[in-house]
């Protein structure tokens, strides 16, 4: 390697006429950038070897990406380079910015059925535009922190997501085993085209199998394709290929800016699709982020990856690019092959515009059966087959979220699955608390009637209680609070404002006291305290709408 030379000063920073500053200020700066490249938290350094394997990893990944692009860039209706120019300029962006290491993006399936009726209504340009839109709302929602809100997600409902996602990657590579017929219609292979195919894929899913038994010198997917690659090629076996699907060959990005129309009407027509894009994207990269996080055990930042997927999709709408997301299925594959860094997601993208620029043609021979086989192992990888077998030991619920967010997810979309799992999670949280609230009362000697109330008192639960009966009951009641609360405002008052009841709530904690005053029902301090000890008892005054005392 040549000596690398200053170019105002016209020597090396090794030189001693080198300014000590200028070279102290060169060598942190590199020192940085280092640790950036490695993992979250610095244990992975950056070795020959695993630079070595961080680079095959990258290569394996962008092996595996290009046929996902091409085809998802199909399935949106625009040419196939604008599907790997999204794969790249995503995928680099994402890997350099983005929220956690070892995570690949790219154009996806997800994003692609939407896009679909756009371009059909309104043209390609009108796509740039919305991917412009897209990465602009993801970067509020990153700057805004909103990606916080991805714990909610259940257990179940991230089950549910993996699932539904292996099932779907699993499908899509089933396309793979129909040809397209003389009148244009799409068959299914037969015969000797179809055992052909099965036995390549069997070959690349058992290599890659065996490849980590024997030696983790080289990642086993890369091995697979290449010795199956290696095989058609060299006997002449006639096989779909890459270059069947789209030639790939391409030039350089140029700057763009969509060719649209900057009046009302256009952001009437791009701002629906791009809220749509823009959710569907944060879901699936935060989704993604977590199952990575989960299986190396090392946390990564919700609003930092917001904030990349954001200005990845804003850039790629100035160069051409369908925009993309974090891609589950591809960060498996670098996750398996010993990708841990940003290198293999950078040397992944830089690969693939490699590929576009100079070795189209080889790229091309590459048989779609030894892809196919690398993502089956993916689909076996990424499917938790551990829900499988606890199923029938949890509860009821988290098995109905379960397989209801696998369904939706295969069947519809990915963020209704996920929307759809988290209502339903909520809903069921919300009934076994209503069910599991209840009261022991006791009379004052004054005659009053005091509950004391064990669980979260809410519109849900107070038809729970059977002795709550304001018509039946005297005239003050009492409800101690020391072990509950009160969540929301409709939960006694209007039960017993009908009935002129002097309603008294005891041990209720200042959190609680603000919720009822905003709710304009207004809290009459009945012991003197001004700071609502949690000895005092307060007086509720039903259907006061002012918000003071």
């Amino acid at each position: 390697m040549g000596t690398a030379f200053d170019l105002r000063y016209g020597t090396s920073p090794s030189h001693p006429s080198f300014p000590k500053s200028a070279s102290h200020l060169i060598n942190a700066t590199l020192e940085v950038f280092a640790d950036n490249l490695g993992d979250s938290d610095g244990s992975a350094r950056f070795s020959p070897g695993r630079t070595k394997t961080e680079l095959l990893s990258g290569l394996t990944v962008a092996l595996a990406l290009v046929p996902e692009a091409v085809a998802f860039a199909l399935v949106a209706g625009v040419h196939p380079l604008v599907g790997l120019y999204a794969a790249f300029m995503v995928g680099l962006i994402t890997a350099v910015f983005g929220g956690r290491t070892g995570m690949i993006a790219g154009a996806t399936g997800a994003l692609a059925v939407v896009m679909v009726a756009l371009v059909a209504q309104h043209g390609v340009e009108y796509l740039f535009a919305t991917v412009v839109l897209m990465g602009i709302i993801q970067i509020l929602a990153g700057i805004f922190h909103l990606g916080k809100f991805i714990r909610l997600v259940p257990h179940p409902v991230m089950l549910g997501f993996v699932n539904g996602l292996a099932i779907f990657i699993f499908i899509a590579q089933l396309t793979q085993f129909q040809y397209e017929a003389p009148d244009g219609a799409r068959d299914w292979m037969t015969g000797v085209p179809l055992c052909t195919m099965i036995a390549l894929v069997a070959l690349t899913m058992a290599i890659i199998w065996i490849m980590p038994k024997i030696t983790n010198v080289l990642p086993a997917p890369l091995v697979g394709i290449a010795v199956v690659a290696g095989i058609i090629i060299a006997f002449g076996i006639d096989v779909p290929r890459v270059g069947d699907l789209a030639s790939i060959e391409g030039g350089l990005l140029d700057f763009h800016i969509p060719m649209v129309p900057l009046t009302l009407e256009t952001l009437r027509i791009i701002l629906s699709y791009a809220l749509i894009l823009a959710v569907i994207g944060l879901i699936e990269s935060l989704l993604t982020l977590n199952l990575a996080s989960e299986i190396t055990h090392e946390t990564g930042g919700a609003s930092k990856e917001c904030i990349a997927q954001g200005a990845s999709n804003l850039v790629t709408g100035f160069f051409g690019g369908m925009g993309g997301c974090a891609m589950i299925g591809q960060s498996m594959i670098n996750m398996k092959s010993g990708g841990r860094t940003r290198l293999s997601g950078i040397s992944a993208a830089l690969f693939l515009l490699a590929f576009i620029l100079f070795a189209s043609s080889l790229i091309e021979q590459i048989p779609l059966a030894a892809l196919v086989g690398v993502m089956f192992m993916v689909v076996i990888g990424t499917f938790a087959w551990r829900s499988l077998t606890i199923l029938r030991r949890s509860p009821l619920m988290d098995t109905l979220e379960i397989i209801l967010v696998t369904i939706v997810t295969v069947w519809h979309d990915l963020a209704i699955a996920v929307v759809v799992g988290v209502i339903v999670s909520a809903l069921a949280y919300a009934w076994s608390n209503a069910t599991r609230i209840h009261a022991r009362t006791e009379t004052t000697e004054d005659g009053a009637k005091v509950y004391r109330i064990e669980g979260p008192l809410f519109f849900g639960s107070t038809n729970g209680i059977a002795t709550f009966h304001p018509q039946n009951g005297p005239d003050t009641v009492i409800v101690d609070f020391m072990e509950s609360r009160v969540v929301d405002q409709s939960a006694l008052a209007s039960k017993y404002e009908a009935e002129s009841k002097n309603l008294q709530l005891r041990h209720l904690s200042p959190d609680c006291h603000e919720l009822l005053k905003r709710a304009g029902q207004l809290m009459v301090d009945s012991g003197g305290d001004p700071h609502y000890g949690v000895v005092v008892d307060y007086e509720v005054k039903t259907g006061i709408l002012r918000g003071g005392h």
